[in-house]
């Protein structure tokens, strides 16, 4: 018995300073982290919007509500103003996660001009089958990149219209993911940020 209670103890104290060291660790690095997110977040809203010299966060009620569409789940995460060095708004830039990807979800930022016009696309997070659906970053990215289209859809035969995207060989839930998380993020610009009006 009181070897039961000795054990017992030493697992108490083994699992009470684990639990210290780890909150340690974690209110050490916060801090760190969230600058590197922050310079990495920032660093995508320059690619996307190469000729801004500013980017402003919107707050907006409706951000971060997973949206269920008649093809995906998607969730807008963060809008930002592109803004220019005289002060003109020169669009959006939206941090998106599309939740249908082969495995998982792909978030990335994209940039669309006031006229609705996609500026480009940044990925932040993908975690899709190597030879695959990686190829994302070199085959979906530069397909989307100044068109301005009402919806994306993808094609196997080859791209014949603006609208259309190749897919990824062998890797079209993919390419339907990230045409999804586009089309919604035009949708969004359209019907929340009032864009597009002048097309």
């Amino acid at each position: 018995m009181k070897s039961m209670i000795k054990d017992a103890a030493i697992l108490f104290v083994i699992t009470l300073i684990s639990g210290l060291l780890l909150g340690v660790v974690y209110y050490v690095t916060k801090e760190p982290i969230a600058l590197q997110q922050a310079k990495r977040k920032n660093e995508a809203c320059k690619e996307v919007f190469q000729d801004a010299s500013s980017f402003e966060a919107l707050e907006l009620s409706v951000l971060k509500t997973p949206v269920e569409s008649e093809k995906a789940t998607v969730t807008i995460n963060d809008v930002s103003e592109a803004v220019a060095e005289d002060g003109t708004v020169l669009g959006y830039v939206l941090d998106i996660t599309t939740h249908e990807g082969y495995n998982g979800d792909i978030q990335f930022m994209v940039g669309i001009r006031m006229d609705g016009t996609i500026n480009g696309i940044s990925l932040l997070s993908i975690a899709e089958t190597p030879g695959l659906g990686m190829k994302a970053e070199e085959v979906l990215k530069p397909q989307f990149t100044a068109k301005n289209v009402s919806q994306f859809v993808y094609t196997k035969t080859g791209s014949i219209a603006p609208e259309q995207i190749d897919a990824i060989s062998g890797a079209t839930i993919t390419t339907n993911a990230m045409v999804n998380g586009v089309n919604y993020g035009i949708t969004f610009f359209k019907s929340e940020l009032g864009g597009g009006q002048n097309e």
